[in-house]
């Protein structure tokens, strides 16, 4: 698809909100799902032109510092520009039918 991915992984759910949306309102990228990747921790993930994605994960990093806590929620982010074709096979980071209405 040659798509970049972006995923930003944050500690609870209503940081994982504010992330998303962060993330889709910063700029032109698909929200294509998340991960629930143990009892707390989640990871949201991101489709689009590779600076189209670049920002909205910068965006996505930048609003967990509105969240407030004593507790570091940022886990880990990350970018890949072309993920490899067996890389969007097996791992959950494609588009879907779900998400097939907001393909940028």
């Amino acid at each position: 698809m040659g798509a970049a991915v972006g995923m930003v992984e944050v500690l609870g759910l209503p940081p994982a909100l504010a992330v998303a949306d962060a993330m889709v309102k910063a700029a032109r990228v698909t929200l294509v799902g998340y991960e629930k990747v143990s009892s707390a921790r989640y990871t949201i993930i991101v489709r689009g032109d590779v600076s189209e994605v670049q920002t909205s994960v910068a965006a996505g990093v930048d609003s967990i510092k509105q969240v407030n806590t004593e507790q570091q929620l940022l886990l880990s982010y990350h970018v890949i520009a072309r993920p490899h074709e067996n890389v969007e096979t097996v791992l959950p980071i494609h588009y879907t039918r779900e998400t097939e209405q907001f393909w940028v």
